[in-house]
Order: C-alpha cells, then sequence, then structure tokens
C-alpha cells in the first residue's frame, strides 16, 4: 500500500489529485496553534514543497496546543523545529524553514513563488500586508483565527473573491480584540478551525472553485455557519488597487505580539550580528543560553530572545518606546 492509499481512494482526490498536491507549493505563515496543525495535516497528505515560516521561538505556554513541538524544543525557533518534526514525518517532500518575521522588506521574498498560502499569524497587521502581496502576485491564501472556543476560516483568491481588506478595512484599534492571552483558547477548537482550513487550501491545490465565504465555528456548542462576503465596491485593496501595507517605507518594524506583553522589533539589517560576543557581555548582567542560532538573555525585567539578523522579541513590555530603550541598550543601535 502507498504512503496516500486511504487518499487517493477518495474520489475528491484519487490518483491524478494526489499527484496534483505533490507538485504543489504552499507556504504555512506563523506555526502557532493553526500553522502547527496546519504544517502536519499538510506534510501528511503529501503536498510536495512545503515552507514554514515563523519570527518565534517555543515558549512552554505554546505546549497546551501546538502540535509541532515538546519541553525539549524550549527556545528554538519554531520553524527550524517545525522542520525536523515534519521531514520525520515524510521524508519524500521538500521543506524549508525561515526563522524570520513576515514584513514591509521580507514580505515578497518569503511569500511568492508559491501555489497556495496558509495564514497562522497573530495580528492583524501582519494579515493585511499578506492581503497586499497575494493580492499583487495574484497568489491564493487561505485565512484562518481562533481564540476562546470560535474561530473562522475563509479562502481568498484574487479576482474570484472579496480580499481580506473587504472583511477588515483598517488595523483594528489596540486592546479591541480578543487575545490568546487575554481570552484564552481551546486547543479543540484551534485544532478544527486548522482542519478547515487545511481542507480549503487542500480544495484549492486540486482545482476547486472557492466558495466566498467565511467558515465560523463555535467549538464549545458545535456550531458551524456559513456567511456571504462580498467584494467592497470601495475596497482600498482589491478594488482601488492600493497596497499600503506593503508600499510603507520604514527604517524598522515593531510589533506588539498578540497581547503577551511582548514586542517583536526587527531594525532590517542586511547584516548579520556577532552573537556570541552579544552572548560573552550580557552574561556579565543576567541569565544567557543559546540554541539553533539564536540568544535568549534574562536581563531582569525583560527576557531578549535576540536572532543572528538583528531581529529581537523583548518580552516584558508592550510599549514601543521601551522595547527600542532595551534593544539599544543591551543589543547596539
Amino acid at each position: 500500500m502507498s504512503r496516500y492509499s486511504r487518499q487517493e481512494v477518495l474520489p475528491q482526490i484519487g490518483k491524478v489529485g494526489q499527484e496534483r498536491l505533490g507538485k504543489a507549493r504552499v507556504a504555512v505563515v506563523g506555526l502557532g496553534a493553526l500553522g502547527s496543525v496546519a504544517a502536519s495535516l499538510l506534510a501528511r497528505a503529501g503536498v510536495g514543497h512545503l515552507r514554514l515560516i515563523d519570527r518565534d521561538v517555543v515558549e512552554l505556554s505554546n505546549l497546551q496546543r501546538q502540535a509541532l513541538f515538546t519541553e525539549a524544543d524550549l527556545d528554538r525557533p519554531k520553524a527550524v523545529v517545525g522542520r525536523e518534526r515534519l521531514v520525520a514525518v515524510n521524508s519524500e517532500i521538500t521543506i524549508e524553514a525561515f526563522a524570520k518575521d513576515v514584513n514591509v522588506v521580507t514580505a515578497e521574498g518569503l511569500l511568492t513563488g508559491v501555489d497556495l498560502l496558509l495564514d497562522g499569524t497573530d495580528n492583524m497587521e501582519t494579515r493585511l500586508l499578506v492581503n497586499d502581496v497575494c493580492l499583487k502576485h495574484g497568489l491564493p491564501w487561505v485565512y484562518a483565527g481562533a481564540v476562546a472556543t470560535h474561530g473562522m476560516v475563509m479562502a481568498l483568491v484574487p479576482g474570484k473573491t472579496a480580499c481580506f481588506r473587504c472583511f477588515v478595512p483598517s488595523v483594528p484599534a489596540p486592546g479591541t480584540l480578543e487575545t490568546c492571552d487575554t481570552a484564552g483558547i481551546v486547543a479543540t477548537t484551534s485544532t478544527t478551525v486548522a482542519s478547515m482550513q487545511v481542507t480549503e487550501g487542500l480544495r484549492l491545490l486540486l482545482g476547486e472553485p472557492p466558495s466566498g465565504k467565511i467558515l465560523a465555528y463555535e467549538g464549545w456548542t458545535h456550531e458551524l455557519r456559513a456567511l456571504s462576503l462580498a467584494q467592497r465596491k470601495d475596497c482600498p485593496a482589491c478594488v482601488q488597487g492600493r497596497r499600503d501595507f506593503l508600499e510603507v517605507a520604514r527604517s524598522e518594524v515593531l510589533v506588539a505580539l498578540c497581547g503577551r506583553n511582548a514586542m517583536s522589533l526587527d531594525p532590517l539589517r542586511e547584516d548579520t550580528i556577532p552573537l556570541e560576543a552579544i552572548a560573552a557581555r550580557l552574561r556579565g548582567i543576567g541569565k544567557v543560553r543559546e540554541a539553533d542560532g539564536v540568544l535568549v538573555a534574562e536581563v531582569d525585567p525583560y527576557v531578549i530572545t535576540l536572532f543572528s539578523d538583528g531581529r529581537a522579541v523583548i518580552r516584558g513590555t508592550d510599549d514601543p518606546a521601551v522595547a527600542r530603550s532595551v534593544y539599544a541598550r543591551y543589543v547596539g543601535a
């Protein structure tokens, strides 16, 4: 029996469909509660080329719902760990790992050159940036979100459906949206939503048309609704052709991480930084550990996770000015 025999017997897939999946290229952006499950399902389904993208490292609180990781992976880059796990699941496919942030400088390089993108991000600004990239390059993608006991999924295809900005016209004000940290999350809900997202993705890869609907799921009471989403006639992105989130000139990118009292700061450097020299300097101040090209420094009351490209996640503040100050003080300008 072949690895995919249980899929090939399905009339929706068959051997021809399986061959099509084997030639497909899919990017998964974010390997959290949704992306970690989605990436695993895609690898097991035999999607031939996966690109795993995540800017963060594994934390203890992730293990409740993020299926790719174990306690042994704490402080390691999620993308690197995810690739290791999935290569062990399916060595016949190609898997890339990028421990990078998706921002105005990196987005097009990270997200293009694939047939489909699955969204596992944790903030609306990044999703609106992804929307701009997908519209510019005609790239289909599947949005998904989950928090508390509910979530939603929507397949978006440029020229055939409304775009994400028809749904979310602008970045919501801070504090107006629920987050996993403030509202919690049931792992069964995020796993179900990720499964729905992958199903939508497989349908697109196999040539089926998008439904154009938002699938809204309530996990505690098992309610599923399909809501129509029409293209906005005044949409700045898919109607007027503006790329407001992609064409912003920046010297750095500073983003709050999903209500976690943490900031991601990317100075947008083109070179690498001397992690060993920085580690040696910080050992006189606090606890320092290194793994897989990542430095984690505990300098009370902050925890700094520093990547070789200069990007840092600073835990212990959600104030941009404080984050910049901590970065300048302990890492350098």
